[in-house]
Formats: C-alpha cells, sequence, structure tokens
C-alpha cells in the first residue's frame, strides 16, 4: 500500500510540477500546487454533484425516514463524502506535506474547516436554488468561488500553517 501512496503521490508532484513554468513569476510553487489540487478536486466535486443531481436522486427529493432531503442538498452531501476524502489526501501529503503537523492534528483541522464550508455551502445553495431559483449545478459553481477563498485563507494561515519552533 505505501508504494502505491508513493506512487500517486509522486504523480501527482511530478504533473502539477509540470504545469508550474508559466505561472513562475505570478505565484509561489506551494500556492501554484495549492490551486492545482484544489483545483482538481473542486472540478471533481461539481461533476460528482452534477452527477448525482441528474442521474442518482434524478432531480427529486430524497425521504430519509420523517426526513426529506431536496435533491441538490442530497447531491451536496453525497459529491462531499467523496472530494472530502480526495482533498484531506492532497492536503495531507501534496500541499502540506512539510506542515509539521500529526496526520490526527490535520485531519482534526481539516473536518473543522470543511465543516464550515459544508455549512457554506448548504446556506449558499439554500439560497441561489430556493431563494433565487437558479439551476443547481451553477448555484453550486457560484457557491463553489466564495468557498475557495474562505477555505485557501483558512487553510494556509490557520488550520495548516507551518510549525514553528515556538509550537
Amino acid at each position: 500500500m505505501r508504494k502505491i501512496h508513493e506512487f500517486i503521490r509522486r504523480t501527482i508532484f511530478i504533473i502539477v510540477d509540470f504545469f508550474y513554468g508559466p505561472f513562475k513569476k505570478l505565484m509561489p510553487l506551494h500556492t501554484f500546487r495549492y490551486a492545482a489540487c484544489g483545483g482538481g478536486n473542486t472540478v471533481l466535486d461539481i461533476l460528482l454533484f452534477s452527477a448525482f443531481y441528474n442521474f442518482v436522486y434524478q432531480k427529486q427529493n430524497l425521504h430519509i425516514g420523517a426526513y426529506t432531503l431536496s435533491p441538490h442538498i442530497a447531491s451536496l452531501i453525497s459529491s462531499f463524502s467523496i472530494s472530502f476524502c480526495t482533498g484531506f489526501y492532497l492536503n495531507r501529503f501534496v500541499i502540506f506535506h512539510e506542515s509539521g503537523l500529526s496526520k490526527r492534528a490535520q485531519l482534526s483541522r481539516f473536518i473543522v474547516v470543511n465543516a464550515i464550508c459544508i455549512v457554506l455551502n448548504i446556506v449558499f445553495l439554500k439560497l441561489l436554488v430556493d431563494g433565487l431559483g437558479l439551476y443547481p449545478t451553477p448555484a453550486k459553481i457560484i457557491a463553489t468561488v466564495f468557498i475557495i477563498c474562505f477555505s485557501y485563507f483558512s487553510q494556509t494561515y490557520f488550520f495548516f500553517k507551518k510549525k514553528t519552533v515556538a509550537e
């Protein structure tokens, strides 16, 4: 399993770093890796959201006992359950691999920031889809733009901040 992990990690570094050249003057490598990995995971999340909304839930409410979830909220939860795992892997082993934090500490912090992001996603989707009548996939994309900004700053400056000697 360790060999598979190292192969995946090295492959991601090779691919991402290959495309860094034109961006060297615009941003540091760490920021580019964050943008590339986060962007890839975001695209995966939006594609999964759209697939769940259109094909799995078929734009129908999901009834779970006494509760009913709208198809866009059910799709959000389903896509999030997958992109959360890929996002943590990328953050832990590619983007913030030198943070000095333990896996448990990083996971705890990642859970906190993603719990905030899922709440923000639900609020944005409720506002944009239920309130303004937008179609769910474009609404998800709009919400994602705002959430990416929050996620980047919170992860870079708080959740995965490099440990200093005093910590």
